[in-house]
């Protein structure tokens, strides 16, 4: 358990919400100790409402809970950052984020979650479940051709071309992982990890 102040602002502490995968700003809260505590127990957010003057665990009436990954505490102990796995839109108004964020970062790990769900789901006239099922051999094909594709472009030195093709070889290196039961947040552990070296 942390060693926070909550006597600094009348016993209650704000709390920055962000997104584990995407490292998007959600929301911002507040937590009295009994929150903090609940929150350390059930592994799901749980804040102070200050409007409803009680416990209030988010998601409760939507069941769009947030799922703690990591907790961290300010400098001066008297504020968190709660990273999550978010169950759906966080904020009431049917948003995923309560600030308004037209930012792409994140795409790629939406993406990630949209092959899973289309592999999942077994969705029927999708291209990604449709090539996830024809196997490894065909991922592998795919992916050699699309490398194949981004280095005639980069020799062309058509910078369109090479975004696209870019784009296109990422695609298929998700299904790839997909398929070895590999996530981005895989490749990036051993990427920090190389970059400590």
């Amino acid at each position: 358990m942390l060693n926070l102040n909550f006597q600094k602002s009348d016993g209650l502490i704000p709390v920055i919400i962000q997104d584990h995968t995407t490292c998007k700003v959600l929301m911002l809260g507040y937590m009295n100790m009994e929150a903090y505590e609940k929150t350390l127990t059930d592994n799901t957010v749980t804040f102070f409402s200050r409007s409803k003057n009680r416990l209030w665990t988010k998601g409760e009436t939507s069941g769009n809970y947030l799922r703690v990954k990591e907790i961290l505490m300010d400098c001066d102990y008297d504020s968190l950052l709660i990273k999550v796995l978010p169950g759906g839109d966080v904020c009431h108004k049917g948003s995923m984020s309560c600030f308004k964020d037209n930012s792409i970062k994140g795409t790629i790990y939406n993406l990630e979650k949209t092959i899973n769900n289309r592999v999942t789901e077994n969705t029927t006239d999708s291209y990604t479940n449709d090539l996830y099922k024809k196997g490894l051999d065909r991922i592998l094909q795919k992916v050699g051709e699309e490398a194949v594709e981004l280095i005639i472009a980069s020799k062309d030195e058509d910078k369109e071309e090479i975004k696209n093709e870019t784009a296109d070889l990422f695609y298929h290196l998700l299904v790839l992982l997909k398929k070895k039961s590999l996530t981005i947040e895989d490749i990036e552990n051993v990427l920090f990890k190389r970059a400590a070296e």
